[in-house]
């Protein structure tokens, strides 16, 4: 790690949280209308959410190496694993403020989404979104060994 102090590390963790969520939320952002009124229709919630999944976690995995590179975030694994956290905590709120401002959906039928199959993977999603750069991180320096 460079002479930085725990300060700059900490803002330049969480500029690649927000970086890595803005990534992540905008390639969902785009696909979640694509899901709604294209495939859920033809193919059903469930199958929607599984169709959906892979081109996200594609999205989480560029997301999750190129921002802290940009960023310049050092460092041990606790760092990539508070981007991840950091990240989650603003997608929760930005999927709240959605679901109460464009969908219409109260707090309770949000949660009660999770209960859902379609929930399931949703929440499957989440744990791979908030660990995802800690996960690039351990590969990238596997390679360079």
């Amino acid at each position: 790690m460079t002479a930085s102090s725990p300060a700059t590390s900490t803002t330049r963790v969480l500029w690649a949280a927000a970086l890595y969520f803005g990534i992540v939320f905008a390639v969902g952002f785009l696909l979640g209308p694509v899901r709604v009124l294209w495939v859920e229709p033809w193919l059903g919630k469930t199958i929607a959410v599984l169709v959906e999944t892979p081109f996200l976690v594609v999205a989480m995995m560029f997301a999750a190496t190129w921002a802290p590179r940009w960023i310049g975030v050092e460092g041990r694994w606790p760092a990539f694993l508070a981007i991840g956290v950091v990240a989650l905590i603003l997608q929760q709120v930005a999927d709240l403020a959605v679901g109460f401002g464009l969908r219409g959906m109260t707090l309770s039928e949000q949660i009660a989404y999770f209960a859902s199959p379609p929930g399931y993977i949703y929440a499957v999603t989440l744990i791979i979104f908030t660990l995802m750069p800690l996960w690039m991180r351990l590969r990238e320096l596997r390679s360079e060994s």
